[in-house]
């Protein structure tokens, strides 16, 4: 993928692209998460390789509240509004 490419898939500049790739800039969680999306990429995965942490597969899928961060963060608001709504109906049930 292009520096074009991404900028253009995460609604960021192509000079703002240059600039995190260069390590002239840092970045915002905010301008991350629309990088991950446009990569189709866990935001939590990208964090891992900047820091070179390593996970188990089976460490991972223990994670239950980071697993659902990541599966929210893949998803536009408009969707991540109604899962929003659909686990506030669950809890309102659940109580």
């Amino acid at each position: 993928m292009t520096q074009e490419e991404l900028a253009h898939l995460s609604d960021c500049s192509y000079n703002y692209i240059g600039q995190l790739e260069r390590g002239e800039k840092n970045a915002t969680v905010k301008k991350l998460a629309q990088i991950s999306r446009a990569l189709d990429y866990p935001l939590s995965e990208l964090f891992e390789q900047v820091e070179g942490l390593t996970d188990t597969k089976e460490k991972k899928e223990k994670n239950i509240p980071l697993r659902c961060y990541e599966i929210l963060c893949s998803k536009p608001e408009k969707e991540q509004k109604k899962l929003l709504h659909l686990i506030l109906e669950l809890e309102d049930y659940n109580n």
